[in-house]
């Protein structure tokens, strides 16, 4: 087989991975299998036309990436849960991550809370910054 069209081949397949998906995973190989086709219709060797797909696709995958994902989650809505990373929350129930107890109220609603640092621990009435959201748990810290 024309290796031009096994590279042309790839690029479909890679193109036809990524419509349904969306999730910017094949399109850097599309390119990189692009310019992979391009040095094989020049007859160069094969070992060549591999080295070419890898770079290319790497490149375009760390250089373009960043910017891509920037351009395309620009009007993601943040759910509920996420919207609440950044804000402060009272502790209604004394975090402590070694007994696994804690809780919290933010917008009063109650969650379940544990610290970011294990050895920490929060008094009730404490003002603390929401970090992450691990499963139903917020994770909290020292307020900033």
């Amino acid at each position: 087989m024309n290796m031009a069209v096994f590279w042309l081949v790839v690029l479909i397949v890679c193109i036809l991975i990524e419509i349904p998906t969306l999730g910017l995973t094949t399109i850097w190989f599309a390119g990189g299998s692009l310019f992979a086709a391009l040095v094989a219709l020049l007859h160069l060797p094969l070992w060549l036309q591999i080295a070419v797909f890898i770079v290319v696709s790497l490149v375009l995958l760390f250089l373009t990436r960043p910017i891509a994902v920037k351009y395309f989650n620009k009007d993601r809505i943040r759910t509920n849960a996420e919207s609440l990373v950044g804000q402060q929350a009272i502790v209604i129930s004394e975090i402590d991550n070694t007994q696994g107890i804690g809780q919290v109220t933010v917008g009063g609603i109650e969650w379940s809370a544990r610290s970011v640092d294990h050895k920490m621990k929060f008094p009730v009435g404490s003002v603390v910054e929401i970090l992450a959201i691990q499963g139903v748990k917020l994770i909290v810290g020292e307020k900033q």
